[in-house]
């Protein structure tokens, strides 16, 4: 890979540098000034980590300041008698690696050239091994994957593996270990690593489950990265039960009971980040299975437009809120990023003046001023039984987590009906079916007229990346297939950014190193939103094909479908037309 040369430089310090290249606005750094003065921070740091900056742009930035070359280390594999130039712990501490070694020069790869006590560090070492350094500065990310590099995943399992044998045979009875004494067990034994190890990369590697299975004579990990299931590692068959008790232990479920399901979470701080992990594990004949959800407390909750939302379906949905009571209803399949969504509009809701409740399973991010309850029906705590004491409660807005049956929809209704706004989900595959499932579970349409605002269905699509992103043609067949979808729209409804005459573009990613080679990186919500007009409630109190009738009122509207809503983020370079096209699929 080549590095850039810096250009020179009048600015005194690295953020008039940052205002003059226009990486930042004045005003922002000004708003920041106040920030860093209360935090008793360099302002550089608060510029870098609230401004808005580019990690590209700061890397560049920090090239020509310091007159130093930049170099992009993404895709690079490191030899480990190089890396190891530099120990791991230093490394880490410092932000600085070893990346290339020729003759007696060595290249370090660094983040913040004005760390005096990290080049102190390295001139010793330098100086000790008699090697002269050539530095450069690569981004954060950059750094952090060959960081990654010390001791790989395959590397870290199979040592743990080397002494696994005295955990599995503990775990299956061979050993004789009291109930009280598998704590102490698990927690020294290699086989606790092995775990560590499984957790920490798939929480690296923006995993949002990992399934631990037995099959055949191996046990398979598999991580769920934007909605796809990739198998990681292949692990000996002997090591699965100490596996699962040691993610018991953690969960707090009981060791020995292996003939029912069983449902638990603990929590793990890795690099700084309170994570949550959601354990449920499943007797299969002669072993068990475990699927964790992990879910990154301290990220809080994203706003619409990070989720994707845009345009018509944005502005019916922050009108579906601003109205003093009412149900806002969002369907979709399990892991379309319905409970994401619900936070994104408490987040909007969230004000001083008023009392949020919700009713949840599991609670998956915390929001400060936001009453937060998990349902538990051990102790009968259910949605219904939840909802009802939260009308105690003296609530403005109330989010059930999901509605099951008809007394949690009764009771959804009822609320809304007086006075509440009520945000929750059901699971359908469209908007249009969501309100005969409400009549299916006993609800009088002339309730539901009465009570539902806004009903929206949504899915998830895999992101393209942005930094191996490359145009593409479609083929005919494909193209007469989105026109067909486009020409049924407004031409008022059509983004006016976009091109729409032939050919159509549109990207796809070729796979890079960011990506893992996969074109996609992060996922994207694409949605089609039902506001409950005048219109609509007669269809929900009349007769005929009801479903029919909303979709002919729909289009009235001016609304998108989901695929429509779908097509138009790929037209924008967000998402694939195949990706939306395997999405929308009846």
């Amino acid at each position: 890979m080549s590095n850039t040369q810096p250009q020179p430089t009048t600015a005194t310090n690295l953020v008039d540098l940052l205002i003059q290249l226009g990486f930042v606005s004045a005003e922002k750094v000004e708003q920041l000034k106040a920030a860093a003065q209360s935090a008793g921070r360099p302002l550089v740091e608060v510029v870098e980590e609230q401004g808005g900056v580019r990690e590209e742009d700061l890397v560049k930035t920090k090239s020509q300041f310091y007159n130093i070359p930049q170099i992009d280390l993404f895709g690079r594999i490191v030899r480990a008698e190089i890396l190891n130039l530099i120990p791991q712990e230093l490394a880490e501490n410092y932000r600085i690696v070893a990346y290339n070694k020729t003759g007696d020069e060595v290249s370090m790869a660094m983040v913040d050239p004005s760390n005096y006590k990290a080049l102190e560090a390295i001139e010793f070492i330098a100086r000790k091994n008699h090697f002269k350094i050539k530095y450069f500065i690569t981004s954060n990310a950059a750094l952090s994957y060959i960081l990654k590099q010390y001791a790989s995943l395959s590397a870290e399992v199979e040592e743990a593996l080397q002494g696994a044998e005295l955990d599995a045979k503990a775990a299956q009875g061979e050993i004789s270990v009291a109930e009280e004494g598998f704590e102490e067990v698990f927690k020294q034994a290699p086989v606790s690593k092995m775990v560590s190890v499984i957790l920490r990369h798939a929480v690296e590697g923006r995993a949002s489950d990992v399934h631990i299975e037995p099959i055949g004579n191996e046990t398979r990990v598999r991580y769920r990265v934007d909605g796809i299931l990739h198998t990681s590692i292949i692990l000996p068959r002997n090591v699965h039960s100490a596996i699962v008790a040691r993610i018991k232990v953690l969960s707090n479920l009981k060791i020995d009971e292996t003939r029912v399901p069983q449902d638990g979470r603990f929590r793990l701080t890795l690099e700084q980040h309170d994570i949550d992990f959601r354990i449920s594990t499943l007797p299969l004949i002669n072993n068990e299975k475990v699927v964790m959800r992990i879910l990154d407390t301290t990220t809080g909750a994203m706003n619409l437009e990070d989720l994707g939302f845009e345009g018509g379906a944005l502005e019916a949905m922050r009108a579906g809120i601003s109205k003093s009571h009412g149900m806002f209803l969002i369907t979709g399949p399990t892991g379309s990023g319905k409970s994401t969504t619900l936070y994104a509009l408490m987040g909007i809701l969230n004000k001083e003046g008023v009392n949020i409740v919700t009713l949840e399973d599991p609670v998956e991010y915390f929001m400060k001023g936001v009453n937060q309850s998990q349902v538990n029906p051990e102790v009968g705590l259910t949605f219904a039984a939840g909802l009802r004491s939260i009308l105690r409660q003296d609530p403005d807005i109330i989010m059930v987590g999901e509605i099951r049956d008809k007394e949690t929809a009764e009771l959804a209704v009822h609320a809304a009906l007086t006075g509440h706004i009520v945000l929750s989900t059901l699971h359908t595959n469209d908007s249009f079916g969501a309100v005969p499932r409400m009549i299916d579970m006993g609800i009088e349409p002339f309730l539901l007229s009465s009570s539902l605002n806004l009903v929206m269905a949504q899915r998830l699509v895999r992101r393209v990346c942005q930094f191996c992103k490359v145009e593409k043609k479609l083929e005919a067949a494909t193209e007469d297939e989105v026109n067909k979808e486009l020409d049924v729209l407004p031409k008022e409804v059509l983004p006016k950014d976009l091109k729409f005459t032939k050919p159509l573009i549109f990207s796809v990613g070729r796979g890079c190193a960011r990506c893992e080679n996969s074109g996609y990186k992060g996922r994207v919500a694409i949605g089609e939103v039902i506001l409950v007009t005048e219109e609509i409630k007669k269809v929900m109190g009349g007769k005929g094909d009801m479903i029919e009738l909303m979709r002919q009122e729909f289009v009235k509207q001016g609304m998108m479908s989901m695929k429509q809503d779908g097509i138009i983020k790929a037209m924008r370079g967000l998402t694939t037309i195949e990706e939306v096209f395997d999405a929308t699929r009846s």
